[in-house]
């Protein structure tokens, strides 16, 4: 099939643009022009249009003869040494090793970037756990301050009022060996 493309479009190059007009203006002049590729093409018009005549174009198989004029031949061939292959097998086989020691090498350099990121990570975690504790620790350190505070104010007041309460309990002393 794409033989037959190839030898389609080669076809239509050869005709001009002006011709392949023509042939659809002029049917009869179309014969004439077509002449020659009726062996590959066959063209039947279809229902004329408002626009123009319409024809549909049907590609034939290539025939044994046209294959052969489209046909581009294979340079000949040259006769190759076995020394000529060994050399080619050796060339391969050193492409091959530098490609693998060229991946060897990337791989390592990568491994290498991951170890550095590895080990980046895990101190900036082991910074953040070291901050976090220390935040933790701070946090914890002023809330027993708070704590002792608390119970330092709450100690002075009741010792503020065990004071009061022993001037009420003096006071109320008097005053009863006052009044009697």
């Amino acid at each position: 099939m794409e033989k037959t493309a190839i030898a389609y479009k080669e076809k239509m190059k050869e005709m001009s643009v002006f011709s392949l007009i023509c042939s659809c203006l002029y049917p009869e002049s179309r014969k004439n022009i077509m002449g020659d590729f009726e062996g590959d093409l066959d063209i039947k018009p279809l229902n004329k249009r408002a626009s123009g005549q319409a024809f549909e174009v049907i590609l034939k198989p290539p025939s044994p003869v046209s294959d052969v004029a489209h046909c581009i031949s294979s340079p000949p061939k040259r006769d190759i040494s076995l020394e000529d292959i060994q050399k080619k097998l050796e060339a391969a086989e050193d492409r091959r090793r530098s490609q693998e020691a060229q991946i060897l090498r990337i791989l390592a350099e990568k491994r290498e970037h991951e170890r550095d990121v590895l080990l980046k990570a895990m101190e900036e975690n082991s910074n953040f756990s070291r901050m976090a504790e220390e935040k933790l620790q701070m946090k914890m350190e002023q809330i027993e301050e708070n704590r002792q505070a608390y119970l330092a104010a709450m100690m002075e007041r009741l010792q503020e009022r065990e004071r009061h309460a022993q001037v009420v309990r003096r006071n109320k002393e008097l005053r009863e060996e006052l009044l009697p």
